[in-house]
Formats: C-alpha cells, sequence, structure tokens
C-alpha cells in the first residue's frame, strides 16, 4: 500500500468508519455504502462536493434512500481529502482511479466563489 493510500486509510478510520463502517458497507437507510456506488466510482468532483459540504437532508443513491445528516468535512486539507478519497475509491472492491490535491483545490475554489 502506497503512502497516499496508508494516510488516507488513516484519515478514513478517523473521520469516516463510525458511519460507514470498517468494510465500507454503510448502514442501511442512514449511511449510504462506500462499496461500487455512482457517487464513489463517478464524478470525482460530485465525490469531492460531498466531502467539503456533506448532506442536509436525505439522498438517493443508487435507488436507495439515506436519511443520516453528513457533517462537511471541509476542515481537512486538500491532500488529506484527496488521501481519504483515493483509498475510498480502490478498496472495498471498487476499482476507481484516484483523486489528487489540484483536484480538490479547484473544487474547494469553485465552492467558495459560490458562497
Amino acid at each position: 500500500m502506497g503512502l497516499a493510500l496508508v494516510s488516507g486509510k488513516s484519515i478514513y478510520e478517523k473521520y469516516c468508519l463510525t458511519c460507514h463502517q470498517a468494510d465500507g458497507g454503510g448502514v442501511p437507510n442512514m449511511n449510504p455504502p462506500l462499496i461500487k456506488t455512482s457517487y464513489v466510482l463517478g464524478n470525482k468532483i460530485r465525490l469531492i462536493k460531498v466531502v467539503l459540504n456533506g448532506f442536509l437532508e436525505n439522498v438517493d443513491i443508487d435507488g436507495e434512500s439515506y436519511s443520516n445528516v453528513m457533517p462537511s468535512h471541509d476542515f481537512l486539507k486538500d491532500q488529506e481529502i484527496a488521501a481519504v478519497l483515493t483509498y475510498v475509491r480502490k478498496n472495498f472492491t471498487n476499482k476507481a482511479g484516484p483523486v489528487t490535491a489540484a483536484q480538490v483545490k479547484a473544487v474547494r475554489a469553485t465552492n467558495k466563489k459560490k458562497a
């Protein structure tokens, strides 16, 4: 496991595991799974926005509804968000490409302009 994935795993265990579980399976109807979902494997910008902004209302993911509020994690540094999202996109049987700190920085900048 590369250094970025080790860092990503550590961040996942600290901030994400409680809701999304050790296996990434989530909690039915509360916290979405991170295993092969369109949010995890799809558009990186949307995934970055989820971490930066959280969810304040119910969300439907791949035909299932989840009701638990996800707080914003915009306090994490760009590199930390990139590391944890890369970890999630490459684990739990997922096989998606990495997220870079530059991608997170660009989304964060766009978010600030809209605020």
